[in-house]
């Protein structure tokens, strides 16, 4: 080898190839230094390619001069070239067939009561998943000889009918008419999943290749399983389940022959085949017997099935809503709804259990009973108080221009009572109004059945009414006459005290008629209700049940700005010293206003808190209840002061379950195993632990409670005494008066009341809590506390029961209580060490109980309501 042969292996040794054999090579000394840079092999790669380009095609030259390489060499390229043309115009892009093995179909949330049974769903799409297996085979058949007959024989498409799907297309190309559509089973999946209902050829190719992956991803079963619980049929219904039920109300079990060809046929247009319309019974007939006859022809029924059902009618039901009543539970549903989309938002795009797509089963505590009960109650009251103040108004208007049929529907504004209904003033002459209703129809109102004086001007309510007007009426004879939604308005919620959970809810007349929920959205002021908390923190702080607070005037400097304010009680008259019982029972503001400056607004306030009821600042006026609250927030303070209290959250969902019952709410919900059994076991029964902290000293909270009693026994709501059973509450009218309320309740369950105006303003001076609000609560939960045992309020350990003179408070030896109203002895509750260390003896009980009746009785005839102290006092700012 020579000196270039030796220079050439040094600089490429790894080639292993002595360059000395390709002799086309320039091996000077400057070619090979200039191989030697670091781009040699970047350039001697290119030049291999090109080298064995060049040899490639000289080996090609030779057969490229025959005719038939070259032809078939363009057709291949022609199908290569044709081949990535189609994969760009049809297949880039597409959704990956696998996802339908993980697709779940929008499903509505059902909630249940506390019984277990559905009583609510919140949905836009009527739908009701079932499995293959669910689904009656004839059912399945009916289908598939109305729509796909071939669907257990081809992969995804039917290639005789797309030929004939195409030349249908191709003779309507300008005509404005829709081609037949030729697709199979397994191509309406594909449209109706994965890319949408575009009419144009493009989507029928991109139909037939997600079909075909489909059919290699996915088996025949589950298919079908996806098409009969997505395609939309009509009335709303998504899937044959909730059309069985649409149509027919019955579930797929339960169809008939015909009831199956008929749901067979709708896919191909619904609204073709409306039952509601002559025409389209007509046409649901003739096509209802032709997949009849489609089914004897594939075998799958006989002679005689098919003439005995093309002989039956459709036998279709009127349209309807939803199964379940859309009335039930008002104000306690839509306040349930608010909290699920809080919790896990109100779209599919919100994750996947979402309230309107995500199937969610929840357990609520709502009883349907207590919810009937509260709503009456609260509806008869909000009438008793409105009556005789005339007519409110009109509930809304609508744009009469655009449609008043349409616009009325579309409103959503309706009324639940007493056969009440909500109508559109059509036009008006000086004898009668034409009023129309939701559903088209319509009727007369004469001018003599809305008489009622109109609150504003004072005339007839009829002379106010207008084109567009809501207005609310009830059948009167062969016309109509005027009723009025009263303008004042409240709240009530009822929850157990052991477990917070909310049994009922109502937030004002009608949620149809406005939706505030004035039990959980509307901030007032709770008055006197607020009072059992103030007297908390001062038993927390050193006073007792029979400490005596004067019932006198009090000044209190509040500060360079407001100087120093002087407060009387009601009239300028005062009762002198009396006990804490005694200022709860009569609800004496003064008294409470010195306890609270005596314990410190500090300390009230988180008292107030530690209960949930509101974050105030340490101001007196917040002791008789300035500061704002809700309905729930005070009623779950009164039962955590009945649940001795410990901590209690309102509870209107006791879980929640996805599409596949795992409970996902609350997050560390555990099964109670060994609950549900029919028969004891032997073993241990289960226990259930306390779910809240303790926030109050539990014989501060028996105290309060104790007292509470007091008010229903011989204070502001003796209304309630007749119930003779162990109650306790409190009363609450506040400053104008503007809210009246009641809050109590027995051991197992409390309840809360408010009445008011939505803009606040007088109630009118007669009103209070103890006259108003009381008799609500009564009507509403008597009927409730009669199902239930008279259970005594259970003291907890360390409570010492002393019998004290009820006046004085004086401990007192050798005198029982009696069960009179006013009794002069009764037991108190005391804490340990606390009780009163003298005593008097029971001939002296006689004589000062006489004293205390004279002083009682011209208090009593002196007392003005806490409404008017309030207002004299411009409040106690």
């Amino acid at each position: 080898m020579g000196n270039q042969d030796r220079a050439a292996n040094a600089v490429r040794p790894h080639m292993g190839i002595p360059l000395w054999r390709f002799p086309h090579f320039d091996l000077t000394a400057s070619t090979i230094m200039e191989e030697a840079r670091p781009k040699y092999a970047a350039s001697s790669f290119a030049q291999r390619l090109r080298r064995g380009a060049s040899g490639f095609g000289e080996r090609l030259r030779p057969h490229w001069d025959k005719r038939w390489f070259r032809w078939i060499a363009i057709g291949f390229g022609g199908l290569l070239l044709a081949y990535a043309l189609f994969w760009l115009v049809f297949a880039r892009g597409l959704p990956d067939a696998a996802t339908l093995l993980e697709y779940e179909p929008p499903l509505p949330t059902i909630v249940r009561d506390t019984n277990g049974q559905p009583v609510h769903s919140y949905a836009r799409e009527r739908r009701v998943q079932l499995q293959y297996s669910d689904y009656p085979p004839l059912l399945i058949r009916a289908y598939l000889s109305a729509e796909d007959k071939t669907f257990f024989e081809h992969h995804g498409v039917d290639i005789p009918g797309f030929i004939g799907a195409v030349f249908d297309y191709a003779t309507k190309i300008g005509s404005g008419q829709r081609a037949r559509g030729g697709s199979t089973i397994t191509q309406q999946v594909a449209k109706n999943l994965l890319i949408g209902d575009e009419y144009s050829p493009t989507r029928k190719v991109k139909e037939m290749i997600l079909a075909y992956r489909m059919e290699g991803v996915l088996s025949k079963q589950q298919i079908l399983e996806l098409y009969l619980n997505q395609i939309f049929l009509g009335r709303n219904a998504y899937g044959v389940q909730a059309a069985a039920r649409a149509y027919f109300d019955k579930d797929v079990a339960d169809l008939k022959l015909h009831e199956m060809a008929y749901l067979a046929i709708l896919p191909k247009g619904p609204a073709n085949y409306r039952p509601e319309s002559p025409t389209g019974h007509e046409r649901a007939l003739e096509r209802r017997d032709w997949a009849l006859g489609e089914m004897y022809k594939n075998g799958w029924i006989t002679e005689a099935q098919r003439n005995e059902a093309q002989a039956q009618p459709l036998g279709t039901v009127a349209a309807h809503g939803s199964s379940f009543d859309a009335r039930a539970g008002g104000y306690y549903m839509e306040e349930v709804r608010r909290r699920l989309i809080q919790l896990f938002g109100e779209k599919a795009e919100d994750g996947p259990n979402s309230v309107y797509a995500g199937g969610l089963w929840v357990r609520s505590p709502y009883d349907p009973k207590i919810q009937d009960l509260t709503t009456t109650a609260l509806r008869n009251g909000l009438l008793r108080f409105d009556a005789g103040k005339g007519w409110s108004g009109p509930v809304a208007r609508i744009d009469m221009d655009r449609g008043w049929k349409r616009e009325l529907a579309a409103s959503y504004i309706d009324v639940d009572y007493a056969g009440w209904r909500v109508a559109v003033i059509v036009s008006r002459d000086s004898s009668a109004a034409q009023i129309g209703f939701s559903d088209g129809s319509t009727g007369t109102l004469p001018a003599g059945a809305a008489q009622l004086p109109y609150r504003k001007t004072g005339s007839p309510a009829f002379a106010a009414m207008k084109p567009g007007d809501l207005i609310v009426v009830a059948r009167n004879g062969p016309s109509w006459a005027l009723r009025n939604v009263p303008e004042v308005s409240g709240g009530m919620v009822v929850e157990e005290t052991h477990s917070g959970r909310v049994r009922a809810m109502q937030g004002g007349f009608d949620n149809r008629l406005s939706s505030y929920n004035r039990a959980t959205q509307a901030m007032r002021q709770p008055g006197s209700t607020i009072k059992p908390f103030v007297y908390a923190a001062a038993l927390d702080n050193g006073m007792t049940p029979a400490s005596i607070i004067v019932d006198g005037p009090l000044c209190v400097y509040q500060g360079a700005g407001l100087g120093q304010k002087c407060f009387r009680n009601f009239t300028g008259g005062s009762a002198g010293p009396q006990t804490m019982r005694w200022g709860v029972e009569q609800s004496r503001n003064l008294m409470t206003v010195r306890a609270a400056s005596q314990t410190g607004m500090d300390r009230v306030v988180r008292t107030i808190k530690a209960m949930g009821i509101g974050d105030y600042q340490p101001y007196l006026s917040f002791a008789l209840g300035a500061g704002e609250t809700t309905v729930e927030r005070m009623v779950n303070a009164y039962a955590m002061l009945a649940n001795q209290g410990r901590q209690l959250s309102p509870k209107l969902m006791d879980y929640v379950q996805d599409r596949r019952g795992k409970v996902i709410w609350p997050l560390r919900w555990r099964a109670c195993d060994g609950c549900n059994m029919a028969n004891w076991d032997g073993k241990p029964m289960p226990r259930f632990g306390f779910e809240g902290r303790q926030v109050m000293n539990p014989m501060t909270a028996y105290q309060v409670v104790h007292i509470a009693e007091g008010v229903i026994q011989r204070g502001t709501a003796t209304v309630l005494a007749d119930l003779k059973r162990p109650l306790f509450g409190k009363t609450g009218t506040t400053n104008g008066p503007t809210n009246v309320w009641f809050v109590g309740g027995s051991p197992d369950i409390v309840a809360g009341v408010y009445i008011g105006y939505d803009q606040p303003r007088s109630l009118g001076g007669w009103a209070q809590g103890g006259r108003v609000a009381a008799p609500i609560w009564k009507a509403a939960m008597t009927p409730v506390l009669e199902t239930m045992p008279k259970t005594p309020f259970i003291a907890p350990a360390g409570i010492r029961m002393v019998t004290i003179d009820r006046r004085s408070g004086k401990r007192v030896y050798g005198v029982w209580p009696t069960d009179e109203p006013k009794p002069a002895v009764i037991w108190e509750a005391f804490k340990p060490e606390s009780e009163p260390r003298r005593s008097i003896r029971k001939e002296e009980v006689a004589a000062q109980d006489k004293a205390a009746a004279r002083i009682e009785a011209t208090v009593q005839r002196r007392q003005r309501t806490d409404s008017d102290f309030l207002q004299d006092q411009g409040g106690i700012y």
